[in-house]
């Protein structure tokens, strides 16, 4: 059986990103999110989020700039972390159900070890950790070029046909609107991400791979470790 976690990151990011990851999640495929705690926008975001069940929402950690004059600097690092984690708890009344990062620093080599570390004190899945497999291939933007192709319903459709394995996956997104207190390289092709998310045609073929959409809570349910 093939299962698909599709998650939104930048949850918390601005209004129309808020707007987006809510929309494709009740309109779409969307089935989970991740927070960022430290936005003014991060308020509206867990306010969204809360009353919202079937939507797992996860821990997006952001060490924005201050990642790389910090190297060696683990405690730090680590107390940061822990100031995030504390702050999700604040903000949503109960834990993550998974973690991850903003622009996937937690891959830095420096990094890796305590969000692992923290990942474990609570029982929570991480990204690019077993048992779910991590897929970043729907992003509409490389080498400083907008490729609207690459998220279309045509171009979601071929890489469920052929990229996804049986077990667990998740498919990295970026819905949203453009949002003038948000200034991004990453504008329209969020919102068309969104466009495709909520295309009827991506359901049916989803339908017609034998791909079950799932969330975080239920690959918590599967592997028995679901946050408390």
């Amino acid at each position: 059986m093939k299962y698909l976690i599709v998650n939104g990151d930048d949850f918390g990011a601005s209004r129309g990103i808020n707007r987006g990851i809510l929309e494709a999640h009740r309109r779409g495929i969307l089935t989970s999110a991740s927070l960022l705690v430290r936005t003014p926008w991060s308020e509206e975001a867990a306010e969204l989020g809360r009353p919202t069940p079937d939507l797992s929402v996860g821990l997006h950690v952001d060490l924005g700039k201050e990642l790389k004059p910090i190297t060696g600097s683990l405690g730090w690092m680590r107390e940061e972390l822990h100031r995030q984690f504390a702050r999700f708890q604040e903000l949503m009344d109960r834990r993550p159900t998974h973690l991850d990062s903003h622009h996937n620093v937690h891959r830095e080599p420096q990094a890796l070890p305590l969000f692992l570390e923290l990942a474990a004190e609570h029982g929570l899945p991480m990204r690019e950790q077993p048992p779910v497999r991590y897929f970043s291939k729907f992003y509409g933007q490389w080498g400083g070029k907008t490729h609207l192709e690459q998220i279309s319903v045509e171009s979601l459709a071929r890489m469920l046909e052929t990229e996804f394995n049986e077990g667990f996956n998740e498919l990295s997104c970026h819905p949203g609107y453009v949002d003038p207190d948000y200034p991004t390289g990453y504008s329209r092709e969020r919102e068309a991400e969104l466009r495709t998310l909520c295309d009827p045609r991506v359901r049916q073929a989803l339908a017609e791979r034998s791909i079950q959409l799932v969330s975080y809570h239920d690959l918590a349910k599967f592997v028995g470790n679901a946050p408390t």
